[in-house]
């Protein structure tokens, strides 16, 4: 469903007043999504994950320049084509609550995401996309800065799937949540894709992320270092085939992760 083919993404930057240079911040990426799978793309702060959601979508800063292919179903995501596609065959969710306006209802803001996605606004249809993650329709009378920020997480996944599209991408969709809240949003991700949907779960939680996904690419610094099976995130991660990946999985609490006397992390190693 969707592709990225050696996606490149620079920022101009001026070196005084007349000079321009690029600097890198994504560099040849590569990365397939399938209908039926959720692949999660994992990596620390900074590693450039929200980079590549933005440019999914096409919110990059103006200063950004974009190079190698990215298509959804064989149509390309650029300029001419994303606005018929994002809210209607393809969504996000936002890592950040800002992107909820402070001034506008949730309900009203349900609504639009519905108009977007060209389905009925009924009182039943927004009521139903809130019950499927827990929120009862009182949320429709409510405006963002009275609802918690776990609530006002859900709102946004709501939004989101309301139009029921074939591609959810999601940014840290549990950042905020309790453990069961967020096993609940995981879960309803997982229905999604066992409906036939793809979903790519950008986090940063490993673990979380290998316990619902398929497939795992790990994003450092700019670069795609592996893509793994999720299943082979387990016990020694002898089954993983990049050292790197394989040093992120051992150092997981619960794995080989200690704590040292100064204070700093290790992992331990066999002799």
């Amino acid at each position: 469903m969707l592709d990225v083919e050696n996606l490149s993404i620079s920022f101009l930057r001026y070196d005084g007043l007349v000079h321009r240079r690029e600097v890198q911040a994504l560099a040849g990426i590569d990365l397939s999504v399938a209908r039926g799978e959720v692949m999660a793309l994992v990596g620390a702060s900074g590693a450039g994950k929200s980079l590549l959601a933005h440019a999914l979508f096409g919110i990059l800063p103006v200063n950004a320049v974009v190079r190698g292919s990215m298509r959804l179903d064989g149509t390309a995501l650029d300029d001419a084509h994303c606005g018929s596609v994002n809210g209607r065959r393809m969504a996000l969710v936002p890592q950040s609550l800002s992107h909820l306006d402070p001034l506008a209802r949730c309900g009203r803001q349900l609504q639009w995401a519905a108009k977007r996605g060209g389905i009925p606004r009924t009182k039943e249809r927004l009521a139903e996309a809130l019950d499927s993650f827990g929120l009862g329709p009182e949320v429709l009378t409510l405006y963002p800065h009275q609802v918690s920020g776990g609530m006002a997480r859900r709102l946004m996944l709501a939004m989101a799937t309301i139009a029921n599209p074939d591609l959810i991408v999601a940014d840290e969709p549990t950042s905020g949540l309790d453990p069961d809240a967020a096993g609940g949003v995981l879960g309803h991700l997982r229905r999604l894709v066992d409906a036939g949907k793809a979903v790519l779960l950008i986090t940063h939680d490993l673990v979380s992320a290998v316990s619902h996904s398929d497939r795992v690419a790990i994003l450092e610094n700019g670069r795609m270092v592996s893509i793994e099976p999720a299943d082979a995130f387990s016990g020694d991660g002898a089954k993983l085939t990049d050292p790197y990946a394989r040093a992120l999985w051992l150092a997981m609490p619960g794995n080989r992760f200690t704590v040292t006397p100064d204070g700093r992390g290790d992992i331990e190693c066999s002799s």
